[in-house]
């Protein structure tokens, strides 16, 4: 689904077209709970968080136009998902989470593999991975979506890049 057939379904949505919803719910649901799950590292509270965010797209959609509705609906399942762990005592400081990533794979291994290499990052060079690769939004789309330069975004993306590609090789950080 391109830019704008996403924007057509969000007005689609506007008019109460469950169909709509489950079009872009089909689409999005892998990327945005892996974004979720990266966050809360509670794959029932990112399932809980990935449903609230339809929900509440179905129940007060967007008003048109967006300039990018998959960003829009990234950032939506990013502040939930924030907001959410916030709130966990045990998670009162966001800056000690240690974030897990899931890509989909058939190798159990190789998912095993990239989890604890994910883990080795810190948690905004993780999130700047996972929402490149995983939401495939463009750098500057992360740069706004994050409130940091596009510059910084492109040096923590190379850096954690050759982080994990060290950590997948066998070298240690």
């Amino acid at each position: 689904m391109n830019k704008d057939e996403l924007q057509l379904k969000l007005v689609a949505l506007r008019n109460r077209d469950r169909s709509a919803l489950e079009e872009i719910y089909n689409y999005l649901k892998t990327p945005v709970y892996t974004i979720i799950l990266r966050i809360t590292q509670d794959k029932t509270l990112s399932e809980d968080i990935l449903q609230e965010v339809f929900i509440k797209l179905y129940q007060l959609p967007p008003t048109p136009p967006i300039k990018n509705p998959r960003a829009y609906i990234f950032q939506m399942a990013h502040n939930l998902a924030v907001d959410s762990v916030r709130k966990l005592p045990q998670f009162a400081d966001l800056d000690s989470i240690e974030n897990i990533v899931y890509l989909p794979t058939e190798d159990f291994s190789m998912k095993m593999d990239i989890d604890h290499a994910m883990k080795t990052l810190p948690s905004q060079e993780c999130q700047i991975v996972s929402l490149h690769i995983n939401g495939e939004l463009k750098f500057r789309e992360i740069a706004d979506m994050m409130d940091i330069p596009l510059g910084t975004v492109l040096w923590k993306y190379q850096r954690a890049i050759g982080r994990l590609r060290s950590v997948l090789s066998g070298g240690a950080l």
